[in-house]
């Protein structure tokens, strides 16, 4: 499967931005999807997952309340809404997807989210 991760940038602390993730090549249906985000010098960390039929969601602590994840099955795409954004924020974001066996395999390029003080 094919993930491709838009929607990064620059924005000012308490801003919002919204990441999009297209997926192709495999069922969208069939996998959960997932954000992960990581900053140079640290390992990548989970951020929010979405079930495969989107009814599900689960977040890290540090986005909950300020972060929501959410899919378009019709369009094989997952979406992050990030509100209030601060500086801690600031990481590549990556967007991945479940094999059958429920482990995240496939993932996009990354996008770079920068959020200034």
């Amino acid at each position: 499967v094919q993930l491709q991760a838009s929607g990064g940038g620059l924005v000012q602390s308490g801003g919002s931005l919204r990441l999009s993730c297209a997926a192709s090549g495999r069922a969208f249906s069939s996998s959960d999807m997932g954000w992960f985000r990581q900053v140079p010098g640290k390992e990548r960390e989970f951020v929010a997952g979405n079930g495969r039929r989107g009814g599900t969601t689960w977040y890290a602590d540090s986005v909950k309340g300020r972060f929501t994840i959410s899919r378009d099955n019709a369009k094989d795409t997952v979406y992050l809404q990030m509100n209030s954004l601060s500086p801690e924020d600031t990481a590549v974001y990556y967007c991945a997807a479940t094999n059958n066996g429920g482990a995240y395999v496939y993932w996009g390029q990354g996008t770079q989210v920068t959020v200034s003080s």
